[in-house]
């Protein structure tokens, strides 16, 4: 029986931890090709590999945040699979920084990482993909939530860039037939998000929400693999609210 995403092939970048790891499961079990980009640790991608099979799946290590390894990812990927159908540009920091605490190399890289990364993948990635493609930023619900806590000023500076990004890109790269959305995802239990918070803030942050818990890295991969095939084809120059109801 076929796929739907069958003979496709996406790009995750950050794609071997969170929510990054969990997308690159849920492409291959809809029948996509999955090109896992991660930037230190190896293991939890080939672990991926292993799972998926080597003929569906390449890792590529390469910082994200720059051209040069940028343009490495988008190589290796045309030169393996001779194409790309779907970007989703993951990875991500989040750095817990209000204003008075915000340093410019802080700046400098949180922006790089979570802004520049994904504007200049979609730039490399866009002359290999045709009609019916389909880009996947991740901007955070902490954008239209009601109360967010001064320490989140940076990292959702970079996700209200993102948010426009979709916005007007959508425009730009749908005249090439190539849809562009992103997923907003609300708290999420990611390692990047659990760690170093106390059990009772964990809880008090589940209770924000009306189903009393968070998010799983698979709920919100699920999202943004919808937006990655053709049901979603009229869909374009949206954020999608991935969150319960959080926001």
């Amino acid at each position: 029986m076929s796929t739907p995403l069958a003979g496709k092939v996406a790009i995750v970048t950050g794609g071997s931890k969170g929510i990054g790891a969990a997308t690159v499961v849920e492409l291959a079990k809809q029948g996509a090709k999955v090109v896992i980009n991660f930037s230190s640790d190896a293991t939890p991608a080939e672990e991926l590999v292993k799972q998926i099979g080597p003929d569906n799946a390449l890792t590529v290590k390469a910082d994200a945040a720059s051209v040069a390894g940028i343009e490495e990812l988008v190589k290796q990927t045309v030169a393996k699979f001779g194409r790309i159908d779907i970007l989703i540009p993951n990875a991500g920091v989040l750095p817990m920084k209000d204003l008075e605490s915000t340093t410019e190399a802080d700046f400098d890289r949180t922006f790089a990482i979570n802004v520049k990364g994904p504007y200049f993948l979609a730039q490399k990635a866009a002359p290999h993909m045709s009609e019916g493609g389909h880009i996947v930023f991740l901007s955070t619900s902490l954008c239209a939530a009601s109360t967010v806590a001064p320490n989140y000023l940076l990292y959702n500076s970079t996700k209200g860039a993102i948010e426009q990004m979709t916005r007007v890109m959508a425009k730009d790269l749908g005249r090439k037939g190539i849809s562009v959305n992103a997923v907003a995802p609300g708290p999420t239990a990611t390692e990047l998000f659990m760690r170093g918070k106390p059990e009772q803030v964990i809880k008090t942050i589940a209770g924000l929400n009306p189903f009393n818990r968070i998010g799983t890295p698979e709920e919100v991969a699920q999202v943004i693999v919808m937006l990655s095939s053709g049901a979603s084809q009229w869909v374009n120059g949206q954020v999608l609210r991935a969150n319960g109801g959080f926001a």
